[in-house]
């Protein structure tokens, strides 16, 4: 993968993960943490099921409207998509979130890793952090880790296509491209329409000469 491609890497990541809840998560805070403290754990834990439960069933439709070859609109509901991802259902969880975003953005990889080691520390179940820090990690040419990271994000979001498009841009660049391929043709049933997922195939295919017909 060539430097430029991981300036547009590092770009998009950074900029995923500045949404939130309405893509509004650069107001939540300390404001936002208080107005949570001052529910019992009861209530919290009810909103944050009926949270779940409905971010579950808008993902479903949103899915299903993302893997229709040809949308115009795919950015839309890719754009969708990832700021529900990027909900973890805590305002100091999507602030650490939001922080390492900006380093990344920045180029300060080792602030991003520092922020999202604290993220996945905590919370451990949220896909996000661990995918965020592989991609830091990427950006530092640190794959073994980025690799371990990115199964942590699969085995907790098995339609991550942007952590399987990150996959596979390491298996090719460590010379692995059939696996390369099978893991962007895993992207691709997913998310069809985005563009780098059809360029990197059509030149994996090319390279293996593996053309589905």
């Amino acid at each position: 993968m060539t430097g430029f491609q991981k300036r547009l890497l590092a770009g998009a990541i950074a900029s995923a993960l500045c949404f939130g809840p309405s893509g509004a998560i650069a107001q939540t805070g300390e404001q936002t943490a208080e107005q949570t403290g001052e529910q019992t754990a009861e209530q919290t834990a009810e909103q944050t099921a009926e949270q779940t439960a409905e971010q579950t069933g808008r993902l479903g439709e949103l899915f299903a409207e993302l893997a229709t070859p040809g949308r115009d609109d795919w950015e839309r509901i890719e754009g969708e998509i990832t700021r529900i991802w990027s909900q973890s259902g805590s305002p100091a969880m999507d602030l650490l979130l939001r922080r390492a975003g900006e380093a990344i953005e920045a180029k300060d990889f080792v602030a991003a890793i520092d922020h999202l080691g604290a993220l996945t520390d905590h919370a451990p179940g949220f896909a996000e952090g661990w995918n965020a820090r592989a991609t830091a990690f990427f950006l530092m040419d640190e794959y073994a880790l980025s690799v371990a990271d990115i199964e942590r994000t699969l085995a907790l979001n098995p339609r991550h296509f942007g952590a399987l498009e990150g996959l596979a841009a390491i298996l090719e660049e460590t010379d692995q491209p059939d696996l390369a391929l099978r893991a962007l043709r895993e992207a691709q049933a997913i998310n069809p329409n985005r563009p780098s997922v059809q360029q990197g195939l059509a030149r994996l295919e090319r390279l293996t000469g593996d053309v589905e017909l």
